[in-house]
């Protein structure tokens, strides 16, 4: 692929835990967001805006090149959290499992104060059922 290319290409992704269980605690939240948060940033082509989510799923916004396959990406994303939230439980016990599947959206860069503002206040939209279903759907209804 030519390295000479301009892209604006911006995601927002979400993925529940298993069977949308309430999974993540503020403990295992905030140590899945900041490994999420590192594995991203450490991505090549990937640059992420924001991290957030619920006690059952989680939400990112991102901007790749068109370098990056978006489903290996996930998919890479979901296995290492789950794999490393679940190495770091004295009783190695799995606090963390991912459901199968995901939703993946692209918008305009014009949105991204939007979306990020809307990820960052995940548990408000929740809770005042103020919620963007096509942010939050995983399937194609």
């Amino acid at each position: 692929m030519s390295r000479n290319f301009y892209s604006e290409i911006n995601l927002h992704i979400v993925w529940h835990t298993k069977q949308s269980r309430p999974l993540l605690s503020l403990e295992i939240e905030t140590a899945t967001h900041a490994f999420l948060r590192k594995r991203l940033v450490d991505s090549e082509g990937v640059y992420v805006h924001e991290i957030g989510g619920t006690e059952n799923h989680v939400h990112i916004c991102l901007t790749v090149l068109p370098t990056v396959l978006v489903s290996e990406l996930i998919g890479q994303l979901k296995g290492a959290s789950a794999h490393e939230m679940n190495q770091n439980q004295p009783t190695r016990d799995k606090v963390l499992q991912w459901q199968s599947g995901y939703g993946v959206v692209s918008f305009g860069t014009k949105d991204l104060p939007w979306v990020r503002e809307y990820i960052r206040n995940q548990k408000q939209h929740h809770a005042a059922g103020s919620v963007h279903e096509r942010l939050e759907r995983m399937t194609q209804d």
